[in-house]
């Protein structure tokens, strides 16, 4: 993807990929995940795993999700991240970097001008 060093990285545009996603009546992001595959069948008949998982992000990663829009630049969601969080600052776009990154690893999100 990119490097967390890397200067372009705050440039790149997310866009949500997931297909089930819903903000709760408190304004938080629950995100649905089926649980597909092998091992996770596995685990179902034999452990009693849910089929489907809910995830449910905090106030952070729930106004970040919120926030993205396919338009709006990694930057641009980190300046809307201090306006709603004036003390998130501290190294701000170091965190959301990484927090990009696993978005990203998990299918949840894309990058529409990813190199």
């Amino acid at each position: 993807m990119y490097k967390k060093n890397d200067k372009n990285a705050l440039d790149l545009i997310p866009k949500i990929i997931l297909n089930e996603w819903n903000i709760s009546d408190n304004g938080m992001v629950v995100v649905t995940v089926e649980n597909k595959g092998f091992f996770n069948k596995i685990a179902q008949m034999f452990f009693h795993r849910p089929r489907v998982s809910y995830i449910r992000l905090d106030e952070f990663g729930s106004c970040v999700f919120r926030n993205i829009d396919g338009s709006k630049t990694i930057y641009e969601i980190g300046q809307e991240l201090i306006k709603e969080y004036p003390d998130s600052s501290y190294q701000l776009y170091e965190r959301l970097t990484k927090y990009f990154e696993i978005l990203r690893s998990n299918k949840y999100i894309s990058f529409i001008n990813a190199n």
